[in-house]
């Protein structure tokens, strides 16, 4: 049962391909505003789960509930105008365009853009200077604002694994789901992203759900794990309880 806090409530969720069962029956919730990371060897089944919450897998059976709403099976646009983004091992952005410009598309009212309402300014001049303020803070936030004017092809890569994370928040979403965010990033970068994420889970009340291998930097940061293997949920907890449990342990190992 889902208590009050809970964002995030996910039962008996299941998904296969022809005969590999790659999510079996999982089933666990989601604390808001915690940050929580999914481990477990390669062929796990994390990607998938995180595919079947965010709408590009749809499940064989179980549930999906935001927010004590059951968006099971829903398309990815209307799980993400519903207030969950996802961001992507190797980030998909907008390369011509400058960082700024790559967080403000991902406003989602833009009154300037309809035809009708273009040539009159003063129909959508407030809200566009208004997305703009909430995309400098954004920017700010994750330590970006020095390269607002720089093409996005330009930065390292994990700088934009940052801007990704920021179009997200631009969004408005509530819960992030990150894919290996420091994966190729040098340990200090690394820290910082992870820096970045308790930030703005303590000041904008974000709620963190990340795959993460590298689990030397990530256990520091979060304050729940979930384990899997073989396509099933092992364990979930406290960092130190998960990764000190024999399952967890054996998973590894056998991996």
């Amino acid at each position: 049962m889902a208590a009050a806090g809970d964002i995030l409530q996910v039962r008996e969720l299941s998904k296969s391909f022809g005969r590999l069962q790659a999510v079996d029956g999982i089933s666990f919730v989601l604390e808001a505003k915690k940050i929580t990371i999914l481990i477990g060897p390669n062929g796990s089944g994390k990607t998938t789960l995180v595919n079947l919450i965010s709408g590009f897998y749809k499940p064989d059976s179980g549930d999906v509930f935001y927010k004590s709403k059951r968006i099971t099976g829903w398309a990815p646009h209307r799980v993400y105008r519903a207030g969950i983004a996802r961001t992507f091992q190797i980030p998909a952005l907008f390369s011509k365009l400058n960082v700024l410009e790559n967080v403000l598309v991902a406003e989602k009212h833009n009154p300037g853009e309809g035809f009708l309402r273009a040539p009159l300014e003063r129909l959508w001049k407030a809200p566009e200077e208004a997305s703009t303020e909430r995309a400098a803070k954004i920017l700010e936030i994750l330590g970006l604002s020095k390269l607002w004017d720089k093409r996005a092809s330009t930065l390292s890569g994990g700088q934009m694994k940052l801007l990704e994370m920021g179009r997200a928040l631009m969004s408005g979403a509530e819960l992030l789901l990150l894919d290996e965010p420091i994966s190729g990033v040098n340990p200090t970068l690394a820290h910082e992203i992870f820096n970045t994420v308790v930030r703005l889970s303590e000041e904008l009340g974000v709620t963190f759900l990340i795959i993460e291998h590298r689990l030397d930097i990530a256990l520091g940061y979060v304050d729940n794990v979930i384990a899997m293997a073989y396509g099933k949920l092992i364990v979930s907890g406290s960092p130190d309880a998960v990764i000190s449990d024999p399952r967890v342990i054996e998973a590894y190992i056998g991996a």
